[in-house]
């Protein structure tokens, strides 16, 4: 299963730069992940400040 940005995300894009697969883009008030593009291996949320990015 893909992870996904909750609601806690603070825009600040840190993990768009740590996404291999380019996965992760701006949406209207978080980042949001494409579920297709993912393939789960977590740099997004080790990178993340408020633990946005979930499993």
């Amino acid at each position: 299963m893909a992870y996904v940005i909750n609601d806690s995300c603070i825009s600040c894009g840190a993990c768009v730069a740590e996404c291999p697969t380019d996965a992760i883009s701006e949406g209207d008030s978080k980042y949001v992940i494409d579920a297709d593009k993912c393939i789960e291996c977590g740099a997004c949320a080790d990178v993340c400040p408020v633990d946005a990015p979930q499993p």
